[in-house]
Order: structure tokens, then sequence, then C-alpha cells
């Protein structure tokens, strides 16, 4: 049974492999303390946090989040650890809020491996305070409980480090929101929540929540990335009633009540075998809405799975070491081969138990792989890859998709489960193509000019998606190459006359286009703030404006450069978004000045790498970049399609 408590209230823990989850609303830092007897910090090495996430018997998220799920194994700590303190605290410059009163209140639950709730703890009474310390694990007479705390602290992180006796808390504060700073940067930001239950829909039935439990079993994520003046996010698609009861499918911007058309059925399941996957099995008011979610559902579950299957092999590990620690260090197993009875004990248990984590894996993999193939197949052409045959049946849309496909992403437990990475449209940020040289396999095989090449390509593919995926002349695209060096990877753009005009090349034309787009930001914004927005130029285009920079920053004086940053911070709230291709080695003469430039934008590459984390648990997902079959003409065909439709009009 699960105890609900309330601040200074403990209970006793059964067993020692927990799971701290964390539901906060709103990006949050978590990290945790390790304290002696009375409660004090030995040293940062006694500090999980973002920047440092792995202790022995601890591991934390690696980024700000606003769920999280940290691991704890009780007996694997150090000795002389007699309490292990819950930190949450508001990540600094992410343009979130900046006290825990302005968001809904923390919520905490810790949980054996199972997902069984065993306490649980909801922060209320928060206002100023930017941190809290919201529970302690804590051992008493040999037994380990848990102890709702709740102590906030308005002067931040470093007030709270302070207050458990760490050494120079102030710089380590900085440490760990710089390390958070990263981890947002180089995280994909996850689709708003789908439904306030924010689970996937199955067809097998679901055990009912707890009576008088309201919350969200899993509550789904919100954005985990900072977003340069987002809109706000869309209200959740249905109310949950009583356990038990209908299910109200109101929609608060829509007229009608009726529910949205149920998934199609999937067929009858084996005895004893799981339900057959099938596409769209996911909430949604279309079929293209459900097979977004579903998606982002693959996508979580893949990371969670693997999640689970990386602490078990850890703990296999851990155990074995200490197993093997107690051995040696007892005289009695260096007589006779009671010590290498011991050690072979040891690494037979450990290698059970990673076994027996890899058969669960492998059962999550092979489900999500079935899923992937049915799923894959049905994806509209905004979701779809350029291989699938949808392309061939392209025509010019009437209306703007939910969300683009960037690229695939996989873990290497399953190189061959491949997830879309799907971006929310209109875009809320940038991109940037590194054309640099990165730490991968497959950048270390390619030499400088050809990835300075690939990098341009996978530009002119990301913009050909958006272009054939937005209606007739909806969406408008400029292209900055002040050397002209990109001539033979922008020609599909240039010659079938989808560009409004030529590439822009040397210092003139590089500033003519900022110049342009600047205006049209500065008018925009003006027109918004003076409720005015009819009162625009005639000259100016309404629609979506995406500019592409080759070779950042050559031909770009301070004064570009400014004029750069600032499309980057203002352009997406009122359509004009960047796409950066640039290694960012050769801006470095610039300093830290471009350093939120880079932060502000999605970095991905033109050839395989593992950069990009989920907004879940902070795994570093392998990110390969699209590509068009060898021999197809499936981009030109598109492009065709798409220029005649913008000089008639006509689909």
């Amino acid at each position: 049974m699960t105890a609900e408590l309330v601040r200074g209230q403990n209970h006793t823990l059964p067993q020692t492999r927990l799971e701290i989850r964390i539901s906060a609303g709103t990006p949050v830092v978590a990290g945790a303390t390790l304290g002696d007897e009375n409660g004090r910090v030995a040293g940062v090495e006694w500090i999980a946090h973002p920047g440092s996430p792995q202790l022995h018997g601890l591991e934390v998220s690696r980024q700000a989040a606003a769920d999280h799920r940290l691991a704890v194994d009780l007996d694997a700590l150090p000795d002389g650890v007699h309490r292990v303190t819950v930190l949450l605290a508001l990540p600094l410059d992410a343009g979130g809020p900046a006290r825990f009163g302005a968001v809904a209140s923390p919520f905490v639950a810790v949980t054996g491996l199972d997902g069984a709730e065993i306490a649980t703890f909801t922060l209320t009474g928060l206002d100023s305070e930017s941190a809290v310390a919201a529970l302690e694990l804590y051992r008493r007479q040999g037994a380990w409980k848990v102890r709702a705390v709740g102590q906030g602290y308005a002067g931040g992180l470093a007030a709270m480090l302070a207050d458990q006796g760490v050494d120079r808390a102030a710089e380590l504060a900085g440490t760990i929101q710089e390390a958070v700073a990263r981890g947002l940067a180089r995280s994909v930001a996850p689709p708003p929540p789908r439904t306030p239950e924010g689970d996937r829909v199955r067809h097998t039935p679901a055990p009912a929540p707890a009576p008088g439990n309201g919350r969200p079993a899993v509550p789904p994520p919100p954005p985990a990335t900072p977003q340069p003046a987002a809109p706000p996010q869309p209200e959740p698609l249905a109310e949950p009633a009583a356990p038990g009861g209908p299910i109200n499918y109101a929609h608060p911007r829509r007229q009608s009540t009726a529910p949205p058309p149920p998934p199609p059925a999937a067929p009858p399941a084996q005895p004893g075998q799981p339900a057959q996957p099938v596409a769209g099995d996911a909430t949604g008011w279309s079929m293209d809405e459900r097979l977004y979610n579903q998606v982002w559902g693959m996508f979580e579950d893949l990371a969670r799975a693997a999640a689970a299957y990386r602490s078990a092999v850890d703990f296999a590990e851990s155990r074995m070491d200490q197993e093997l620690e107690r051995t040696l260090s007892d005289p009695r197993s260096r007589i006779g081969g009671a010590g290498d009875r011991a050690r072979e004990e040891a690494r037979a248990k450990r290698d059970e138990l990673t076994a027996r984590a890899r058969e669960s894996l492998d059962r999550d993999l092979t489900q999500l792989a079935a899923e992937s193939a049915v799923v894959e197949p049905a994806l509209p052409a905004p979701y779809a890859g350029w291989d699938n045959p949808v392309w061939h049946g392209y025509r010019v849309p009437m209306e703007i998709p939910m969300a683009l496909r960037i690229g695939d992403l996989h873990l290497p437990e399953s190189a061959d489960l491949r997830i879309p990475l799907l971006v929310r449209l209109p875009l809320e940020r940038g991109m940037w193509i590194d054309s640099g040289r990165t730490a991968s396999e497959a950048a270390a095989l390619a030499g400088t000019d050809q990835l300075r090449r690939l990098a341009m390509e996978t530009a002119v593919l990301h913009a050909a998606r958006l272009l054939a995926v937005y209606p007739p002349n909806e969406f408008t695209v400029h292209v900055i190459d002040p050397a002209g060096s990109a001539a033979g990877a922008l020609d599909p753009l240039v010659r079938s006359g989808v560009l409004p005009s030529p590439p822009a090349t040397g210092a003139q034309g590089v500033s003519s286009v900022l110049a342009h787009l600047t205006r049209r930001v500065d008018l925009v914004q003006m027109a918004i703030r003076a409720g005015a927005a009819d009162s625009l130029p005639p000259d100016l285009d309404p629609a979506e404006q995406l500019l592409i920079v080759n070779d950042f920053p050559h031909g770009f004086d301070d004064r570009a450069v400014t004029q750069l940053r600032y499309l980057a911070d203002e352009g997406p709230s009122v359509g004009v978004h960047l796409m950066m291709v640039a290694d960012r080695e050769e801006a470095s003469e610039y300093g830290p000045i471009l350093d939120p430039l880079w932060r502000s934008l999605l970095r991905v590459t033109p050839v395989a790498d593992d950069h990009l984390a989920d907004p879940w648990v902070g795994h570093a997902w392998t990110y390969e970049p699209p590509r068009t079959p060898p021999g197809s003409a499936v981009l030109d065909e598109v492009l065709a399609r798409v220029a005649h439709a913008r000089r008639t009009g006509h689909r």
C-alpha cells in the first residue's frame, strides 16, 4: 500500500533497490547528495548532478526535464553514507519560471524496480524558492527509511548546497547550471502532452488507478529544451473521469464533443501472446496525430527499456564487485580453493542477472520492432523517409502538418530499430548542421571537403521537405552562400525554381538578405504589439521564412553576425527560421559571444553521430541524417511539383 507522506513524515523502506520518480510540470534539475550521520556532505565527490550523474549506488538524470527517474541501490552506497537527499532546482537562463511558486507542485514517488509505489510526496507551499530538498533516504538502526522534507531555498541551488556543508557551493552550483545548459542544447524537445494519463493507448486493458490517485502514472513530458518565444502548449485532448467511469472527449478548442475515431482494431492475439501492433495505436483527433503520438511513444518506450537494462547491468556489476571485495578481504578465502569458488559464484550471479535483463530487453525490442514494421509504411509524407513509396504519389498539401521528420535515431542495444525524429511545425527552433569533424567513426572516415558537401546536401534535403509539406507559397527559402562553394549541392533548389532569388554571394549579398529578414522580424513584431497585424506593408511576404547560411562566418562582418544572432533569438516567434551549415571551430575567433547562437539551434550532423539526447533519461542517441535512395529522382520530382504549385497556385 502506498504511503502518501506530508512534510516531515517518514516511512520504512521494504527494499534497497529503488527508483525515485519526479514529476514537476516544467523542466527542473534533479540531483542528490550523500551525507554522513549528521547529514554533512563530505565533498563534491558525494554529489550526483547532471555534470557528474553517477556515484556508487546512485544515478541521476543528465539534463533538466519535467520528469526524472533516479536509480538508487542503498546496499551499493559508499561506507559512511547514512543519508541520501534528493534535490530539485529550476534551471537558469532557460526561459522558464524563476520560482517554484509559479509552477505546479512537484510530485515525488519512491518506487520499487517494478514501478510499484512505496511512498509519495507532493511538494506544496513553495513560493519564491528556486531550489528545494524534496526528500531524504536515511539509515536508522540498520534500517532505511524515507522522509518527506520539502525545504525550499530562495537563494537557489547555491544556498541549498551551502546548507549541507558543501565548500565553494556557489562555484559548484554554477558548474551544475552550465552542465544543464549544455544538456538542454543537445536535447530533443518532446511533444506536448498527449493525454492527462500520459500513456499510450493499448488494446490490452490497463490496471485501474488506485482510489484517490488523480495524478498521471507516467506524467507526459513538457518541452525539455529552451524554446525561443514558443507558443503555448495545447491543452490535453481528453480529461479523465473517475476510475471506471466514462471519458469526456470534449476538446477545449473544438465545438464538437464527439470522440476521435478509434484506432483500427488489432488482429486477435493468440492465447498468452501480446496483441498484434497496428498503426495509429495512440490518442489523437486524426490519423496523422495518432501516428505522431505513437512514434513518440515508441521513442519513450525504447529510452526507458534501455535505461532499465543498463541499470540492471550496472547493478549486476556493482554487486559482483562488492562480493569479490568481501571475499578478498577475508583471509580464509586465501586458503584452498575458497577464493576461486567465491569468484566463480560472483561472476555466475552477475552473468545470470545480466542475462535476465537482456531477456527482458529483447522482449521489449521485439515488440517495438513489430510496431515499427507496421507504423513505418503507414506514415504520411511529412513523417516518412525519402525511400517510402508515399512520396511517389506526393501532392502539394493544402494545410500544414503537425510535424516533420528530420532523421532517425537509434541506440547501440538495437541499431536496427530506428525511431523517426519528428519535430513540431511551425519550427520552434532553428537547426545547425555541423560540417566540422566530430568524434564519430563516420566523421573520422570522411574528409573535410566531403563533410562540407554532405552537410550542404543535408540542408537541401531538409529545406526541400519543408517546402514540400507546406501549402503553395506558404514557405519561402533564402540562401546565403558567400563564396559560392555550395553551388553543386544547391542545384536541385535552384534548378527547380523553388527559390525566390538566387543564392546570395559576397559580403553585399549577405548584408542584403540579412537586412531584408531583419526588417521583416521588426515589422511583424511591431504589428503584433500594436494589435495591427493587418497594417503590414503589401510587399512583406507573409509566408514562413527559412534562411540557409553556408560556410559561416565567411563573408560576415560584426554587424552581420549581430543580425544573425537577432534572427536566431527573435525570428522563430514571427516565422523566420535559421538553418546554419557551419563548423564551429571556424568561428572560434568570436569566442563565447556566439555560444547563445549555437545553443539556440538544434545541432544535427551530415553523418551518423551520437550527440542527441532524449528528454526522459538522457541517453546519447545516434542520429542518422535523411538520405534519398541511390539513383532516385524523388527529390527532383517533389521539387518540380512544389515549383509548379507555387507558379500556378494549383496542387
